[in-house]
């Protein structure tokens, strides 16, 4: 049961190393993953050790799998890592300079950087059309405002990570780019029915699925005019029915973080982790509160014993998670340090990052 449903799960955790606690939490529990925040980093060698040590816990736990080592890191504001890593421009620089071969080196980079001291998931990239110019959430977040670009963009993207062995999760599905409200404050209510999300939020999404992308993050929206019970994150309809049947989309399903007001202010913290199982997430995401996991993990194995879950999908989902860290996380240690160091703010990402600010085209990049 525990083998089970612990894989389902990425967690936070608190600093710079790993407490005994953290440890033995996701040992006993087989955990999926863990979410590396602005807390949790600092120089690159300190990265590295971390990301060793969390990955050293593979040989300890049931399925003996690499573990999910994320972190956000889109460019612009949303950038964990600091310098000496590289600093890269927000999105929104590449939809303005629209040349797919500078998008894909950007994320390569990026992710070559991430892969050097072991972080083999990017919950990048945000690929949310900006279809409401006063959404500041978004914003340059966002690589623009035409459905079309922003897919080819989100293409390049997806192939950048996969060229750097980084799993790369596009967010956040169906399209954050027309709310106001935050969703880390509470729950955006929109009017869009299905043929709207068609003609645009949907385009880059089935874009970067052909792209083959290994993992999608669900958005904390209600969308009323298709779901008036259920935000997408707790929609079976949209994550059963759009994502699954229609987008035809094969990978793995991700929740935004559970414990956003978006939904801690709608729903009992026993009954979301449930709710987003059975309409059909296959990973669950803890970030910043770590009481939650150990409530979730309660009330998934209450859920399962009392059939409210779906063993068999519990288990397809489960040998999902399983084939992705196989195929994707093939070599799950860090690189030795002088190797990393070789690679992290090295001249070549710094000429393109420093291009790219200016609004220009790198020179020398070989075609995608």
């Amino acid at each position: 049961m525990k083998k089970l449903i612990g894989q389902h799960m990425i967690i936070g955790i608190a600093g710079h190393s790993l407490t005994a606690d953290e440890k033995r939490f996701i040992v006993d529990n087989n955990i999926g993953g863990v979410v590396l925040f602005g807390r949790n980093v600092s120089e690159p060698k300190q990265v590295r050790e971390l990301c060793a040590e969390i990955q050293a816990l593979r040989h300890q736990t049931l399925s003996r799998a690499p573990l999910f080592i994320g972190i956000d890191m889109e460019g612009g504001r949303v950038a964990r890592l600091k310098a000496p890593f590289t600093q890269w421009p927000p999105l929104k620089t590449l939809g303005d300079l629209d040349n797919a071969t500078v998008t894909f080196h950007f994320s390569n980079k990026m992710g070559l950087e991430l892969h050097s001291v072991g972080i083999n998931l990017d919950f990048a990239p945000c690929i949310d059309v900006l279809s409401n110019p006063k959404n500041t959430v978004v914003g340059d977040r966002s690589i623009g405002s035409d459905p079309e670009l922003v897919a080819k963009h989100a293409s390049a993207l997806v192939r950048g990570f996969i060229k750097s062995n980084v799993i790369a999760c596009v967010k956040h599905f169906p399209g954050h780019g027309n709310t106001l409200l935050d969703s880390h404050e509470d729950l955006p209510v929109e009017e869009a029915d299905l043929q709207r999300l068609e003609t645009i939020e949907l385009i880059p999404f089935r874009r970067s699925f052909k792209a083959r992308v290994d993992m999608v993050m669900t958005s904390h929206i209600l969308f009323k005019n298709i779901d008036n019970e259920w935000p997408v994150t707790l929609s079976e309809k949209f994550l059963k029915k759009i994502l699954r049947e229609q987008c035809r989309y094969r990978g793995l399903i991700i929740t935004d973080d559970l414990d956003m007001k978006a939904l801690l202010k709608h729903y009992d913290r026993k009954t979301i982790p449930v709710r987003a199982m059975q309409a059909g997430v296959d990973l669950l995401l803890y970030c910043n509160d770590p009481t939650s996991p150990p409530i979730a993990l309660e009330a998934l194995s209450s859920a399962l014993a009392q059939g409210q879950l779906n063993k068999a999908e519990l288990e397809s989902s489960y040998k999902r998670i399983i084939e992705v860290k196989n195929e994707r996380i093939q070599h799950p240690d860090p690189m030795p340090l002088e190797e990393a160091l070789k690679i992290i703010g090295n001249a070549d990402h710094q000429k393109i990052s420093q291009a790219l600010a200016k609004g220009e085209v790198p020179t020398g990049l070989i075609e995608a």
